[in-house]
């Protein structure tokens, strides 16, 4: 079996060119098959990696022919496996976060204490001071004897806790530890500015006295930062492990637990799985709750939309491609566009047929280094696939409802309670202020992708895949009409019949203001629907004939209806109730008197449109179990809204 070899290092040394370092120690490391992590700042180097001898060797070489790291001081041990996941080459405001101004190890520390002599003088007896400052679990684990620990869950914290240190050791010798040296060098100073008199620093810490003194003044284990977990003092790795999420060290009794999970919880914090998703998604909500304090499309940036080209407009010339798609762009604006350089090609050849036009979609980057980019003209001809960008700036978007709130979130989807108004997808004047975009910025390592879609003006339960192939699976429930999805609507007028359903198709193409109206050419659709009391409750049951006259469910005239779509079509139950002369209430489209709207969109000011998704119900595309989930009613939904 190949021996590893583990070794960290750092240097206080000022530091320029650092994407230049960077790039160098990116490649250099990739080459040797060195796993582990490489901090660089202004403020000096700090290291972590393991790899084979020949290739540490190398890397040592390599690093040390530069005159800022040529006396770097290298610590080593060995394993029998490389306990890192992966390299990483990061620059980093601090190479150890601290966060205090004046501390600059590179210009002052304090004076350091031999690990010798540390030993000898605990030997004898005398009467120093030996101040822990590594994170509470690490000095849990094993310190040294009658060694102090400060309640630190961070290092960077540690100027907030110097009041926990008793008075007395102001005028003590006081020596400061921690694993390898580097966070000594920062508390030291920072003790002594404090007004502590004799401080010095354990040299190269808990490790160097490990390989120097052995385990003497010391008690159990010695904490690192990588899967080791441990080291005992003859610096080989223990059977102890750590707890992901609450950083807990844990006994190969503990891990063999039913509570221990690894890299999710353990017996020290192991919760319910039901428990555990319900504090993720209180977490979630109240990071919603700043992303919508804040609405980000509101703030004036520079907005760049890319345009793919899509095969049915392979050969167009530009401004009739631009004129033919369906925003509320002019075509002088579009011409003014052009003229300016405000639109440009990102790709001049022709990749093949493309996607449908996406002149909504937002970015804020442009396209890959070195992409041709002609000048474009009105009468450019345009291949399938190219991909224009049209930059707008000082872009600021109409305001939103961001207030969404998530009902349920589980390993593979997430349900939540979209509020009005707010575009589900960047479209049009959004991009920022959107559902996707807003979902972002609460799960940021994630791309959520809805399963189905509301209107913008429309509220109420929406389902969300946090995979592509947990999409894959859930998406054709709906495509397939396996999904049962049930609507409130409050509508002006009253039903001629308490039950009743609508089956008239819906065409294809909007008519007005995005508008899709009943089209004997159209798409088949289906809808029912009950009228329902001010309880909330159907009026009828199957017992009662559907024919049964009804009144209003409100004094103003209006009636509560419960719509459950059978197709999935555009606009579909707001189409079938303006066809029946019961346009849904607040409805900036389909309007009272048969008449259409010409602005789709309402604002957070406007009176809500009545339409509400409460309940679905799919089979969990992971699980197969069937679940329903709801979002609560509104308030014009209710009889005291009347």
């Amino acid at each position: 079996m190949t021996e590893i070899v583990n070794i960290a290092a750092y240097k206080f040394v000022a530091l320029d060119r650092l994407e230049e370092r960077k790039t160098a120690l990116s490649g250099l490391t990739n080459e040797l098959g060195l796993r582990g992590t490489v901090l660089l700042s202004t403020e000096g180097i700090n290291l972590f990696l393991a790899g084979t001898r020949p290739a540490v060797d190398r890397f040592l070489t390599v690093l040390r022919a530069d005159t800022c790291f040529q006396d770097i001081r290298v610590k080593e041990s060995l394993s029998s496996h490389v306990p890192h996941n992966r390299m990483l080459v990061k620059i980093k405001k601090e190479i150890i976060a601290f966060g205090v101004e004046g501390i600059d190890p590179a210009r002052y520390t304090s004076p350091r204490m031999s690990p010798a002599e540390f030993k000898e003088r605990l030997d004898r007896g005398e009467n120093i001071r030996v101040l822990d400052v590594r994170n509470t679990f690490e000095y849990r684990l094993g310190t040294f004897e009658g060694a102090l620990g400060l309640e630190l869950d961070d290092f960077r914290h540690f100027p907030a806790v110097l009041d926990q240190i008793p008075a007395d050791y102001k005028d003590a010798t006081l020596v400061t530890f921690c694993t390898g040296g580097i966070r000594c060098e920062k508390a030291a100073p920072l003790l002594e500015r404090a007004g502590f008199r004799d401080v010095y620093q354990l040299d190269g810490g808990i490790l160097d006295y490990f390989e120097q003194c052995g385990g003497d003044h010391w008690t159990g284990e010695c904490f690192v930062f990588d899967k080791r977990t441990a080291l005992a003092p003859n610096l080989e790795e223990t059977g102890t492990a750590c707890c992901f999420a609450c950083h807990a060290t844990l006994t190969p009794e503990e891990q063999a637990s039913d509570e221990f999970e690894e890299g999710v919880t353990c017996p020290h914090c192991w919760k319910p799985e039901e428990e555990r998703w319900a504090e993720r998604v209180a977490r979630r909500n109240r990071r919603l709750r700043e992303v919508a304090a804040h609405l980000p499309g509101s703030v004036p940036y520079v907005n760049q939309r890319p345009i793919r080209i899509p095969g049915r407009c392979d050969g167009m010339r530009l401004l009739e491609f631009l004129t033919s798609m369906r925003v509320t762009t002019t075509e002088a604006e579009w011409r003014a566009a052009i003229e300016s350089g405000a639109l440009r090609m990102e790709n001049a050849g022709r990749p093949g047929p493309g996607a449908e036009v996406g002149e909504g979609a937002g970015v804020e980057a442009g396209g890959g280094a070195g992409a041709e980019r002609p000048t474009l003209t009105t009468a450019t001809v345009l291949r399938a696939g190219n991909v224009l960008v049209y930059t707008i700036p000082e872009t600021v978007e109409p305001r939103v409802n961001g207030s969404i709130r998530i009902l349920h979130e589980d390993a593979s989807i997430v349900v939540l309670d979209k509020p009005a108004p707010l575009p589900v997808h960047p479209s049009g004047r959004f991009n920022r202020n959107s559902l996707t975009y807003l979902l972002h910025e609460a799960y940021t390592s994630e791309k959520l992708r809805p399963a189905h879609r509301l209107d913008a003006n429309t509220t109420g339960v929406m389902v969300l895949s946090r995979t592509r192939a947990v999409a894959s699976l859930l998406q054709p429930q709906f495509e397939r009409g396996e999904v049962r999805k049930r609507y409130l609507a409050r509508v002006h007028g009253v039903p001629a019949e308490a039950e009743f359903v609508v089956d008239e198709p819906i065409g294809t193409s909007p008519i007005e203001a995005g508008a899709r109206g009943v089209d004997p050419n159209g798409l088949s659709a289906r809808t029912e629907f009950r009228v329902l009391s001010p309880a909330g409750v159907p009026i009828v049951s199957g017992n009662i004939a559907s024919s049964l006259r009804v009144g209003p469910t409100f004094e103003d005239g209006t009636t509560l209806l419960e719509a459950v779509p059978i197709t999935g079509r555009t606009n579909q139950i707001r189409a079938h109730l303006f066809s029946l002369g019961l346009p849904v209430v607040g409805d900036p489209v389909y309007r009272t008197g048969g008449q259409l709207g010409t602005d789709p969109l309402l604002t957070p000011e406007d009176p809500p449109m009545c339409l509400h998704a409460a309940r679905i119900e799919f089979t969990h595309p992971v699980s197969g179990v069937r679940v329903a989930f709801e979002a609560p009613a509104p308030a014009w939904a209710r009889v005291s809204s009347a």
